[in-house]
């Protein structure tokens, strides 16, 4: 028997992989799947806990999620979250670390083989003008790095989505950009997989890599767009998007060069992602 506790975001609870479920009444015919599931039909006798929740950030995983994980005393557990943290203007990185670290350093101690993700930037994914994605890029890379080190420290299992050429096709990720698709959900669960393959953790085959529902119509993804895309939109815009703003300003401001400087200088202080 396998328990699998899986902590995070709405990646982790299936956002972007719908399921149909037979005899459920109108409203309710569809429930989110995502990789964790997808994963843990590999895995041995699986008892699968779900505990991720939607827009949850690290500070939520250690206060909401991680008790109730350390209860279940899980063989494996999953901590992937970070890209709702660089879409707040309360951004703090180091409140973050420190989050993160309690909360990995608590599954590795409680006996558990811990996965963990670098994120792609959500920027680049959501197509924003380069003033707005530069200083959410410099956000993921930091909450990335925070995960590199935590991994290097606690010896997780660690899959890097962001350098994943693979991720990278558009056929990964749903209508939102920010959510894989269905087939996105498989190729987490299959890169998982051959992580705690390797590390010795009893497991059958992979997920199959093609999806086995198929992919939206284009009249449906409008009509996500234009119903619950729209009301997505409308709530991160009185959050993030004034703060964005403020971090291009001030990175702009920050870059410019001294008015004595000379014109050799003005390349250097340009910073690169």
């Amino acid at each position: 028997m396998t328990t699998f506790a899986a902590l995070g975001d709405s990646i982790t609870f299936g956002v972007g992989d719908p399921v149909r479920r037979e005899g459920a009444r109108p409203g309710r015919r569809h429930a989110w799947r995502g990789w964790a599931a997808l994963l843990a039909e590999g895995l041995h006798e699986p008892r699968l806990h779900v505990l991720a929740s939607c827009g949850a950030r690290m500070m939520d995983v250690e206060r909401e999620q991680l008790p109730a994980a350390l209860q279940l005393r899980p063989d494996v557990a999953s901590c992937v979250v970070g890209v709702n943290d660089t879409l707040r203007a309360s951004f703090d990185i180091a409140e973050l670390a420190a989050s993160a670290a309690h909360t990995v350093g608590a599954l590795r101690a409680a006996g558990a083989e811990v996965l963990t993700m670098r994120l792609p930037d959500p920027g680049q994914m959501l197509g924003l003008p380069a003033a707005l994605a530069r200083p959410l890029a410099r956000r993921m890379n930091e909450v990335n790095a925070v995960m590199d080190a935590l991994a290097a420290q606690f010896g997780t299992l660690h899959y890097d989505a962001a350098s994943d050429a693979d991720a990278r096709d558009p056929r990964m990720w749903a209508v939102d950009r920010l959510h894989p698709s269905e087939r996105g959900h498989r190729l987490i669960a299959r890169r998982f997989h051959d992580l705690i393959t390797a590390a010795g953790v009893l497991a059958g085959p992979p997920p199959d890599a093609e999806p086995s529902s198929p992919p939206p119509t284009r009249l449906a993804e409008i009509g996500w767009l234009a119903t619950k895309g729209t009301a997505w939109v409308l709530r991160r815009s009185t959050d993030l998007v004034p703060g964005l703003v403020v971090l291009a300003v001030k990175e702009h401001w920050s870059d410019w060069p001294e008015a004595d400087a000379r014109e050799t200088d003005v390349q250097e202080a340009t910073p690169t992602i």
